[in-house]
């Protein structure tokens, strides 16, 4: 096993190919045929038995010789629906692109099957491998739980990976406890009466309501919550009319609350809800709030992350093994997991500015690159990584 980082490296010209072929048909939310049918083929050329599961989810295992325990990999692998303007010769033509790297996921996660495929045989237990739809739209973890990802057999363990926009190339992020934030998509809409811009006392105007709205959801974090607990209660949408002239019947507002706590973030919701109404009936209109998806907090099992960085320390440099127990409230969808199963999630440098200007974007951006020199290290993390936690457990 010492040696599968050096079978990593030999897969590099490969890894890139296939992401370079993903890249450049990124697809959106829970359905992905190109991209499922795509990672099939792969998976069958190297040996599996891959099938469907979760819309366009793709699953397929590895069985080593011993029985014991069975490990997650999971990978996501669905775009975003923004034109790429990356200067790279396989930028993606449409109006969607792979802004947050998941093509770099799954590309490792194909990867780490080939490898496991060469090193079956010191495999003790069983590896499922998961390539999951619609992680940006917080439904796919879920509904592939849903529909029985961790059983059949039952799962002990999880691991997944990011890459990390803007870290060193090569650099291994290894976070302890509650790392990343949850987040709910929430959406207010606020009904009033339209009339004409001149004649305003004939109607009820939703813009204001829903700027006084807005102010006020401001005290949430100021007022409400101790400025020692990170909340961050962000307005991303606020539409509404379409003259100058016009008082519009409606406003529609879109954003989205970030906390390390599930319960917090539920208390914040409630509050939300109740200013968003009272204001709406003080300035005579209606208001209503819905929730468009959620995902809780991601909790890094602080014990798993250690022996799984332990174990990649092994075979790898490890100066470029960090840990780190500060929180960020960036969010994922794996986190659904991690109060399912006891699980690992590490992020991977994929370049930083200081190695070339192109690189360190932050995701999300249409301009940002990834640096794919770091493809076979994903493949070795996935592969190693599990392959050691059940020789250990």
């Amino acid at each position: 096993m010492q040696d599968i980082m050096k079978s990593a490296k030999s897969l590099k010209s490969e890894l890139i190919e296939i992401r370079r072929a993903l890249h450049q048909h990124p697809e959106v939310g829970r359905s992905l045929p190109w991209t499922k049918n795509f990672i099939i083929k792969k998976l069958k050329e190297y040996g599996y038995e891959p099938r469907e599961m979760g819309g366009s989810g793709v699953v397929a295992t590895v069985q080593g010789g011993e029985k014991g325990k069975a490990i997650l990999l999971r990978a996501d692998m669905d775009g975003l629906a923004i034109k790429e303007k990356a200067p790279v010769p396989f930028a993606a033509q449409g109006g969607t692109m792979h802004a947050c790297g998941h093509d770099m996921h799954t590309a490792m996660l194909l990867g780490a099957a080939k490898l496991l495929r060469q090193y079956q045989s010191h495999i003790d237990g069983t590896i499922k491998l998961a390539f999951q739809p619609d992680e940006e739209g917080f439904t796919g973890a879920k509904e592939m739980i849903e529909a029985g990802i961790l059983e059949n057999p039952h799962i002990d363990a999880g691991m997944a990976l990011h890459v990390h926009s803007g870290a060193p190339s090569g650099t291994v992020i290894c976070g302890v406890g509650t790392c990343l934030s949850g987040c709910t998509l929430f959406r207010i809409r606020v009904k009033g009466k339209g009339c004409h811009g001149a004649l305003p006392e004939t109607g009820v105007d939703p813009i204001n309501i829903a700027a006084h709205i807005y102010l006020a959801l401001q005290a949430i974090n100021a007022r409400e919550v101790s400025p020692q607990t990170p909340v961050v209660l962000t307005m991303g949408k606020f539409s509404g009319g379409e003259a100058p002239n016009i008082i519009p019947e409606e406003v529609v507002m879109e954003g989205t609350i970030r906390t390390m706590d599930r319960e917090l973030a539920s208390q914040i919701f409630t509050r939300m809800e109740e200013i968003a109404l009272q204001t709406a009936l003080m300035f005579r209109g209606s208001a209503e709030v819905e929730e468009m998806a959620s995902v809780p907090p991601l909790h890094n099992h602080a014990g798993m992350v250690r022996e799984i960085a332990g174990y990649i320390r092994e075979a790898y440099d490890p100066d470029r093994v960090i840990f780190s127990e500060k929180g960020v409230m960036a969010s994922e969808d794996f986190a659904s997991y991690t109060y399912e199963i006891p699980c690992c999630y590490l992020l991977v440098g994929a370049g930083s500015p200081q190695e070339d200007e192109l690189y360190g974007k932050p995701m999300h951006n249409n301009c940002v690159v990834f640096n794919e020199d770091v493809l076979p290290l994903g493949g070795f993390l996935y592969a190693y990584g599990a392959v050691r936690w059940l020789q250990s457990h």
